[in-house]
């Protein structure tokens, strides 16, 4: 590859003219300047972003890290981000976890080594020392949709109020007289689903509803958690009137599972989703309860905490935290 020292020698001028040209900081002749631009073009040079980045101790890049890039909640909330950050230079990397602990840090430690200035985290498991050696380089870390369970850390955090909107939906069922109410969940280890969990607990300890673990199931947030689910219930006398999924894509699978078993809906059984489901706006009449999110908002806010702590890195020290409120609605 070709360096800025045969730049120079090309242009019979020093490197720090070739610096001085590329970087349009400081003097340099129209002649020289001249010369710099006819030995780029006839050596084909590109600057090196990372010889650049070292230089100026930024690279303009924004790491973001979810759990399943593919998605759409997690794409809106990227979207919002590069909406609001695109217009001033930065560049976004997308890696997903797989709710798996161990790819979850060796990202992470990927995202360290590109120098990136900012990580984005929808955490599954990452270790609060790995999180605190990243902020220590000078990286800033930001929250978003998880907390990080029993840290110290204080980091940016922008979260949905889990607890309330999952209470809200459980109860929407409740008071349609379902009581045999299927939950598929997360997990416990991940913020997002214990907090809807408790809230989906609340709401049956609320009207007396005894919780029967028959019908809770660990999806690990995928669509084919959702449908195993499904195939297990189908299997269980007597079977729930209503399954709840505590995100999108368990729901999802969940909506394709009762259709290949030709089970009706709403009829035979209602479906619930923490999340939109694009694919339900299908089924006529489906009367389907579902949280609707605000990942592009989340995302827009996220992105101008960016530029603010750019603009001025003394807003890190007051972290910033915000809560959005998801809201209820049905599908025709």
């Amino acid at each position: 590859m070709v360096n800025i020292k045969q730049v120079a020698r090309e242009a019979g001028v020093s490197t720090a003219t070739v610096s001085r040209v590329l970087n349009d900081s400081g003097y340099a002749s129209k002649e020289a300047r001249e010369r710099v631009y006819q030995a780029i073009e006839r050596l084909n040079y590109r600057p090196s972003a990372i010889a650049r980045s070292l230089k100026q101790d930024r690279t303009s890049t924004i790491g973001i890290l979810v759990p399943d890039i593919s998605n759409p909640y997690f794409m809106q909330m990227s979207k919002g981000i590069e909406d609001v950050v695109r217009g001033e230079g930065y560049h976004l990397i997308f890696a997903s976890t797989d709710e798996d602990p161990e790819k979850e840090a060796h990202l992470l430690g990927l995202f360290s080594e590109q120098r990136v200035d900012v990580v984005v985290l929808a955490a599954s498991a990452s270790t609060e020392a790995q999180l605190a050696q990243m902020v220590r380089s000078g990286i800033h870390v930001i929250l978003a949709d998880r907390r990080l369970p029993g840290a110290s850390l204080e980091l940016d955090t922008f979260i949905e109020d889990n607890v309330a909107a999952s209470r809200e939906l459980t109860e929407c069922l409740i008071r349609e007289g379902h009581e045999r109410i299927a939950v598929i969940h997360g997990g416990i280890k991940v913020s997002t689903s214990a907090e809807r969990l408790a809230g989906c607990r609340a709401a049956m300890e609320a009207h007396g509803i005894r919780t029967d673990e028959r019908y809770w199931f660990d999806g690990r947030f995928t669509e084919e958690g959702g449908k195993k689910a499904v195939r297990q219930w189908l299997g269980t006398e007597p079977r729930p009137t209503a399954v709840l999924a505590l995100n999108n894509a368990m729901a999802f699978g969940a909506l394709l599972q009762l259709n290949d078993a030709g089970v009706k809906i709403p009829e035979e059984m209602v479906v619930a989703s923490f999340g939109e489901v694009e694919a339900a706006k299908l089924l006529k009449g489906s009367n389907m309860w579902h949280v609707r999110q605000k990942p592009r908002q989340m995302g827009e806010e996220i992105g101008r905490r960016i530029l603010a702590v750019r603009q001025n890195e003394e807003l890190l020290r007051a972290r910033a935290e915000k809560t959005f409120k998801p809201e209820i609605a049905r599908y025709d």
